[in-house]
């Protein structure tokens, strides 16, 4: 396999940087979701809601440019995709809908019921949307049925198998561990030392299931480990990934708010590493078929022309650093621990 950095490898690279943000930016949010449901209290309860409520929409600009950049670079890859997940996407779509409404309306009303309702809506969804893109990757290693003809062969049931399921758990799992690492970053008080101790049970799961997906990987498929043969300077990737899930305890046991902080970006780190992992092994091709090999969908027979790739990475050139600013705007104006007042959630 050669790597030639023209067009379509630069805009798989560039999809590939919006969907490491997404997992990055949106994936604490995830966390929190899923750990909703742990805490007691309505005001702590509203602590979590509101470490995640000034950014939590603006997360999610990632995925929707991620999804775009799909749909203008490589809209084959968009038509199978989209309509042969179509199950899956409809309800991925529905959860992240229902997801948002929990977090609005959780606080409109002060009675009980109406509360808790909402968050184990808020908390279900967070939970489902991390374990369907899971699965989404998933599926994207082991490969879909796509004929000549481009079309996904196959139904949603066949989408769901032990590997995928695999992927799906280690993707929550590592969300949790991440927005676990964040709520301690946002949190003070009784609610951090609670919150400390979910981080030390999110880390143990989330190594558990990496170690089982990368075993699972290796046994039955090796493909993805192939450019790491062919290319051994990849494999400094990996070390680093191992290097920042190590340093994610360490830097927690030191229990000060730079220590969070660092805890919080080998976190990142460990999500870059992960999502470049994957890139690399499953490079040049974008849907791997498993009726044949060369009904692959790739960077080359799934793209626009060169022309539009050109004029939208002029594009993208552009509008980037604006995604850039107002995230970390955003990320500075709410910056410190979370306070509750009459304007929070």
């Amino acid at each position: 396999m050669e790597f030639v950095f023209d067009l379509n490898t630069i805009w798989f690279i560039l999809i590939g940087v919006l969907l490491t943000g997404y997992a990055m930016l949106d994936g604490f949010d995830l966390g929190v979701g899923a750990l909703h449901l742990f805490m007691k209290g309505d005001n702590n309860r509203r602590v979590l809601l509101n470490s995640i409520g000034p950014v939590w929409d603006g997360n999610e600009v990632w995925l929707v440019t991620g999804g775009g950049a799909i749909f203008a670079a490589f809209p084959e890859v968009y038509a199978t995709v989209f309509s042969g997940f179509y199950t899956a996407f409809m309800l991925l779509l529905f959860m992240l809908i229902f997801r948002a409404v929990g977090i609005e309306f959780r606080s409109k009303q002060p009675m009980e019921w109406w509360r808790k309702s909402w968050d184990v809506a808020f908390s279900i969804s967070s939970i489902l949307i991390a374990f369907l893109m899971g699965v989404a990757v998933g599926n994207i290693i082991t490969g879909v049925p796509v004929g000549a003809d481009k079309e996904f062969a196959g139904t949603f049931m066949s989408l769901i198998t032990p590997f995928t399921v695999l992927v799906g758990i280690t993707t929550l799992a590592l969300f949790m561990m991440h927005g676990a690492i964040y709520l301690t970053m946002k949190t003070e008080g009784e609610v951090q030392k609670t919150i400390k101790g979910w981080t030390t049970n999110a880390i143990i799961f989330f190594v558990i299931c990496y170690v089982s997906v990368t075993m699972a990987t290796l046994i039955y498929y090796p493909g993805m480990v192939i450019p790491f043969k062919e290319h051994p300077a990849f494999f400094i990737i990996a070390i680093v990934n191992m290097l920042a899930i190590a340093n994610i305890p360490r830097e927690m046991h030191a229990g000060n708010p730079s220590a969070d902080r660092r805890a919080f970006f080998s976190s990142c780190i460990s999500i870059l590493a992960l999502m470049s992992i994957f890139a690399i092994g499953l490079f040049p091709n974008f849907v791997k078929s498993t009726i044949d090999p060369s009904y692959n969908l790739t960077i080359y027979n799934a793209a626009s022309s060169q022309g539009t790739l050109q004029t939208m990475l002029i594009i993208a050139i552009i509008g980037i650093p604006f995604v850039l600013a107002y995230t970390i705007s955003i990320y500075w104006v709410f910056r410190g621990k979370v306070k509750i007042d009459s304007t929070s959630y």
